[in-house]
This record gives structure tokens, sequence and C-alpha cells, in this order.
């Protein structure tokens, strides 16, 4: 009798664990590191973790050129100068990826 309980409950325990494995985090699929589609509201504030090679050149690859006094600011979004259809422009790159032009 003690075997068959104690076999029940390893069989529920089992069955448990691997339907919580199962389970995927909702924000793991709705809110990606980086953004491939444009944000409205951007720039969105928030901890970047864009390097600032790496903000040059997601700049650069949006259209932008001559990227100059890129600064990360204290709402953490880079922010430079740089040239766009041979205009200058403030630009901007926020943690999600998106590259704005300053309105």
């Amino acid at each position: 009798m003690r075997t068959i309980i104690a076999v029940s409950v390893g069989l529920f325990l089992s069955a448990s664990a691997a339907f919580a494995q199962s389970e995927t985090p909702s924000t793991s699929q709705t809110t990606p590191a980086v953004n491939t589609e444009h944000n409205p509201g951007a720039p969105v504030a928030g901890k970047n973790s864009f390097t600032e090679a790496q903000a040059k050149e997601r700049i650069e690859d949006a259209g932008y050129s001559d990227v100059m006094g890129l600064k990360l600011d204290d709402q953490g979004v880079w922010r430079a100068t740089a040239k766009k259809d041979g205009k200058d422009a403030g630009v901007s790159l926020d943690f999600q990826g998106n590259v704005t032009m300053a309105k």
C-alpha cells in the first residue's frame, strides 16, 4: 500500500514539474530585447545596453551619416547630431533600437 501511494505521489510531482516547465512567460514573446518594428512613442526611456559603437552603427544603418556628439542621456537614450538626405538633424536611439529624428 505504501508503495502505491509513493508511486502515485511521485507521478503527480513529475507531471506537475513537466507542466510548469512547458509554460513560457508572456514577456519573452511580447517584449523583444531589440524592437524590430518602430515604436511610434519613441524614443522610449529605459536602461540602454547598446555600446557607443553599436549605437553609432545602428543610427548609420537607419540612413544617417556624419554621426557626431553621440552621448547617452540620463533617460537611457543615445542622442547625436547627424546628416540625413543632406540635412543636419538631431537623432536618437532608445533601448528598444528605435532610431528617431528630433522634431
